[in-house]
């Protein structure tokens, strides 16, 4: 097996989502940002892989064999007999979606910097990790520092996503770690909800600025329904919406980096590679669950093939 282009790392999670207005039936998934990433580049054509761990129980069973199935390489994934693998459960309103875990002393949040495969690191093209991994535990959060500093070492890029969820820790915390984090990737994407939380910004413009402050060197702020605005080389670019009917926006954000690190590991230009996870990341939102409506690199190609010769004819 060729080593991964794009290595994740972080905490995979069994996901539970609610499919009814009541609650009472939940669709069994899988989530976890990372292992999206993961997942999202896979089926984009990329190869990736994912360093973490999971509890000897049925559960890490099952990301195991999701792993498998769809070609993500999980042999730098530990197994933990005195810790179970988190879950989390998503609900559904009107006002969007909201999570709730079962994750604490989860086998991913006991990692250490020494269970690091900095042979992998090194020759991977990509590093991607996110803040929530900085936020589950002390020792995850120094074996991101750890895990970063080797691909900068190796001159492999990092791609950082903060991922912000303040119910797992306080926001000045947050704040702090995320901030002192955006300096050290070369390309930050964080989504215009984090940045507004984090910051005094309270628009598209005043966030990206908030980013280059911080010392991003590349970032892309994904505005969900709006599309996505980036600063890229000096240069801003504005990435039109693909419309869709909304079922669950669970996991699209990992959906867009998935698909954006594999289009440039693909030799993409920028800008191509933003318009592909752009509508991979609208056509993951049309099914339940984070990984079950991930687009194939096929199914993203045809709807900007239709695009394109609609536009063709027009007039």
């Amino acid at each position: 097996m060729q080593s991964p282009e794009i290595l994740t790392l972080g905490e995979p999670l069994i996901e539970f989502n609610q499919t009814t207005p009541l609650g009472k039936h939940y669709l069994q998934g899988f989530g976890g940002d990372v292992s999206t990433v993961a997942v999202a580049a896979s089926r984009f054509g990329a190869r990736s892989g994912i360093i973490s761990r999971v509890g000897s129980d049925q559960f890490g069973e099952l990301l195991l064999d999701l792993w498998r199935q769809e070609h993500v390489d999980s042999q730098f994934v530990l197994r933990d007999s005195t810790a179970p693998t988190g879950v989390y459960f998503v609900s559904h309103s009107e006002t969007g979606h909201r999570f709730s875990y079962l994750r604490s002393g989860s086998a991913a949040s006991r990692i250490t910097p020494d269970q690091l495969p900095l042979t992998a690191i090194s020759s991977a093209r990509w590093l991607h990790v996110s803040a929530i991994s900085q936020a589950i535990s002390e020792s995850s959060s120094n074996t991101v520092s750890a895990a970063i500093t080797a691909a900068r070492a190796a001159g492999t890029f990092v791609s950082y996503d903060p991922n912000l969820r303040l119910a797992l820790w306080p926001l000045e915390r947050a704040r702090q770690t995320i901030r002192s984090t955006v300096a050290l990737a070369d390309l930050f994407l964080p989504s215009l909800e984090d940045i507004i939380t984090l910051s005094e910004a309270t628009s598209p413009d005043q966030a990206l600025e908030w980013c280059i402050a911080a010392g991003a060197r590349q970032v892309v702020l994904k505005l969900g329904a709006r599309g996505a605005l980036a600063y890229i080389d000096g240069k801003k670019y504005e990435i039109q919406p693909h419309r869709v009917s909304l079922v669950d926006a669970t996991g699209a954000g990992d959906c867009f980096a998935g698909v954006l690190l594999a289009s440039l590991c693909a030799g993409e230009a920028m800008q191509t590679a933003l318009t592909h996870a752009n509508t991979a990341a609208a056509l993951a939102t049309t099914g339940y669950g984070a990984v079950a409506p991930l687009p194939t690199r096929d199914q993203v190609m045809q709807i900007l093939s239709s695009r394109t010769l609609e536009s063709s004819h027009v007039g």
